[in-house]
């Protein structure tokens, strides 16, 4: 009876642990570019503040979410007082959930300096304007499309880096400059080598704003031909507070767009797909949802 009870314990020590699976991460951004204008309208009064609430609804619910600007944080130069008199009293309230990009009317103040001094290290090193950062198992990219070509090629040197060294699941970047875009502006090449990287490294999601709407693509490669096994899934966010803007005809992978509704992009980025939801403000009623696998 002895050995027998002595053999069970033996037995027990051996047998192999089985680790509990690892818990799946997920984060939460809140996306919108062309942000606060109060030229017309007071800050508290106008569609930044509106989109704003959106977002503090969101941040409120989970401690983790973030907001992402893309461009044109404030109209009309990004002047200091600008920053301070604008978008402080609407997206300001969660600055420091903010990950920000500069846009063309940033760079309206020399060097961008009511940007930078705003948002300091949270505009990234060195007042460049690009800089990167992991939310669950995704690695973010935030790019500037108002450099100079001598210092955009220091950029993309950065990121052909950043993507070399890359060991997250899937990959999200977001600057002001949309690629592809059927709106008043349309197709801006400007970024056109930093796509071609990206599209290289099969990177999930690009964000981009400037013109003044809401505009999904079909995933799209290097070259802007539909590939919906690897090409990026591109969104033009333009509706975060600025007026809206005429749009031309709809590019081929055009699959929605809209320019009469202010509101934000919510994604939920998971360990290995993400979602999407335009949530529009208040009066205004624009759908969008859908889900995809990262690469």
């Amino acid at each position: 009876m002895r050995l027998s009870v002595l053999a069970i314990v033996i037995s027990a020590l051996f047998i192999p642990r089985v680790h509990a699976a690892e818990k799946p991460i997920s984060a939460t951004v809140y996306v919108a570019g062309d942000i606060a204008d109060c030229r017309k309208i007071p800050p508290l009064e106008n569609m930044a503040a509106k989109t704003a609430e959106l977002i503090a609804a969101g941040l409120a619910k989970d401690s983790m979410a973030r907001a992402i600007t893309l461009g044109d944080n404030t109209y009309p130069v990004g002047k200091p007082k600008e920053f301070g008199k604008c978008y402080d009293p609407t997206w300001g309230r969660f600055k420091d959930k903010t990950l920000p990009s500069p846009g063309n009317h940033d760079y309206g103040t020399p060097k961008a300096s009511g940007y930078y001094n705003y948002f300091g290290e949270l505009a990234g090193p060195d007042r460049r304007g690009y800089y990167a950062t992991q939310l669950g198992k995704w690695l973010i990219l935030s790019l500037n499309s108002n450099l100079a070509p001598a210092q955009m090629q220091v950029q993309l040197k950065w990121l052909k880096e950043e993507l070399g060294s890359n060991k997250q699941s899937c990959t999200l970047a977001f600057w002001h400059h949309p690629v592809y875009s059927s709106g008043g502006h349309g197709n801006n090449k400007n970024m056109q080598e930093a796509w071609t990287m990206l599209a290289a490294a099969k990177a999930d999601i690009v964000l981009t704003s400037h013109d003044h709407d809401y505009e999904r693509f079909a995933p799209l490669d290097a070259n802007g031909d539909r590939d919906d096994k690897n090409g990026i899934r591109s969104f033009v966010v333009g509706t975060g507070g600025a007026r809206l803007t005429p749009m031309f005809f709809p590019k081929g992978a055009t699959e929605i767009r809209d320019n009469s509704t202010h509101g934000v992009l919510k994604l939920s980025l998971h360990d290995k797909s993400y979602e999407w939801e335009f949530l529009s403000v208040p009066g205004q009623s624009l759908i969008d949802k859908g889900r995809a696998a990262c690469h």
